[in-house]
């Protein structure tokens, strides 16, 4: 049976840390560099990362002899990376995403920017939580979201203007840095 108050929380929970309004200038960013950006693809792809993590999550880490602490300090090095390159306007994934935009828009937005170790986290902690079909459905709820925000990126961006969308990259580079050292710092064991 379907209890609608625990997807309700559990979709909360993992909008939150998805947090993809807070993401839109990384997309922004990411979409000029490429020129495009797969909304289904992105979506699809995040979508798959997190049912199966939420299945085999551990399964998968232990497979590869890891655990979730070091997990996490990878996925905030991805991030650290990124929010470097939104403050100082340097393109240290310029290579990757050259000529290539499928895998551009698919990596880092998919994965670490939606999909990311937080998110991934997070859901093995609300499976010991909660119904594994909450989260299932709340996984759900939350990709029909991120799918619309990718959509509508274009949109943002208009609203923005330059200036805007220039702001917000440095404050959300800068934000993206701290959460990046936050993880870190979470994780490591001194």
């Amino acid at each position: 049976m379907l209890n609608f108050k625990e997807i309700l929380s559990v979709s909360l929970i993992l909008f939150s840390v998805i947090d993809i309004l807070g993401s839109i200038p990384v997309i922004i960013d990411l979409k000029k560099k490429t020129g495009a950006l797969q909304s289904g693809k992105v979506t699809l792809v995040a979508g798959l990362i997190m049912i199966a993590f939420l299945f085999l999550g551990e399964s998968i880490l232990h497979l590869f002899g890891l655990d979730t602490p070091s997990f996490a300090i990878a996925g905030a090095l991805v991030i650290f990376f990124l929010g470097l390159e939104m403050v100082l306007g340097i393109h240290l994934f310029k290579g990757e995403m050259n000529g290539n935009t499928g895998s551009a828009s698919i990596v880092p937005i998919a994965f670490p920017i939606i999909a990311g170790a937080g998110t991934m986290t997070t859901i093995l902690t609300l499976r010991a939580e909660f119904n594994q079909i909450s989260v299932l459905i709340a996984i759900c709820l939350n990709l029909l979201l991120i799918y619309l925000v990718l959509r509508a990126s274009n949109w943002i961006e208009k609203k923005l203007g330059v200036t805007g969308a220039d702001i917000l990259r440095k404050v959300f580079g800068v934000i993206l840095l701290a959460i990046a050292i936050k993880m870190v710092r979470t994780h490591i064991n001194i």
